[in-house]
């Protein structure tokens, strides 16, 4: 890999970290919830030391040792790259907590729209990050871990209960009144609720950071027309194909087989195009991604 992109990618990464650092500080401390994994944990103890940033000691205690189990047994530069993350969130939310942030934390009775805004903000790092084949650290790194090792095992379970348990334990850590020195238990599941939503926002948020924007349509057409189908797809729609030879299973009558990838907008234009033309059947494929380019000379 060449110098100054190694030097872009780790930079991009420490900026997602310092931004992470800073959203955990500005929007997510200061509104009494714990988003998920072992961030939620550290965020939890947090509550318990006020004043103290346990969220940024937690983090390195707990994933420099993930990081360097990356580096021997998953991958030296997933490895590394975690580990920049990692360390640079931490130190980040420390460095703020050190300097004040007060005067520029987002507080409100609810806590929807930090939570929300949060949640898009982890959401966005987690994809970026995870682009650049890197992690942010904690269960990520067991998953990769685990899934070197086994690729059909499913580790949701394991993520999906260490999320649960936080969810659930939010509510009786967020009871504790830290003035008083005691547990006032009321019905307010609001630190569960937000714990849920900001999980949800910022899966879907990062999952669609990771599948990429350039979704498109693949048509898979079968016919005894390729010639003419192939020519009103150049001049029409202005895109090549390719042609497979195939043979129908039940006749054994041979058949062109053409795969085009169109955008969203020129799919009735390829269907009116096939209305055309009769011993013509064609599948619809939803692409979330296209990866690669061919140019024309």
């Amino acid at each position: 890999m060449k110098k100054g992109k190694i030097i872009a990618e780790y930079s991009i990464i420490i900026i997602c970290a310092l931004v992470s650092g800073l959203a955990f500080q500005l929007l997510i401390a200061p509104n009494n919830f714990a988003p998920a994994g072992f961030g939620g944990i550290a965020m939890l103890l947090e509550h318990f030391f006020p004043g103290l940033p346990i969220f940024g000691y937690f983090s390195l205690v707990v994933n420099v040792p993930l990081c360097i189990f990356a580096c021997l047994c998953i991958n030296k530069e997933f490895g590394l790259k975690s580990f920049t993350f990692c360390v640079a969130t931490a130190l980040g939310y420390i460095i703020f907590d050190y300097v004040g942030v007060e005067s520029f934390q987002y507080v409100t009775q609810d806590g929807i729209l930090p939570c929300v805004i949060g949640g898009i903000v982890s959401g966005v790092n987690y994809g970026i990050v995870v682009r650049l084949e890197a992690s942010t650290g904690g269960t990520d790194i067991v998953a990769k871990w685990a899934s070197k090792k086994n690729p059909l095992v499913n580790f949701f379970w394991a993520t999906f209960i260490i999320n649960a348990v936080v969810a659930v334990g939010s509510y009786f850590v967020y009871a504790y009144n830290v003035e008083a020195n005691k547990f006032i238990f009321t019905n307010n599941y609001q630190p569960i609720v937000l714990c849920i939503l900001y999980c949800f926002i910022s899966s879907y948020i990062g999952n669609y950071m990771i599948k990429g924007t350039k979704s498109a349509y693949k048509f898979t057409v079968v016919t005894t027309h390729a010639k003419e189908i192939n020519k009103e797809i150049i001049e029409t729609l202005h895109h090549g194909a390719t042609k497979l030879e195939g043979e129908g299973v039940y006749t054994g009558e041979q058949r062109d087989v053409l795969i085009c990838v169109v955008s969203k907008h020129q799919i009735v234009d390829f269907k009116n195009i096939l209305d055309k033309y009769d011993n013509t059947f064609a599948v619809i494929e939803n692409v979330t991604e296209t990866i690669g380019t061919f140019r024309r000379k």
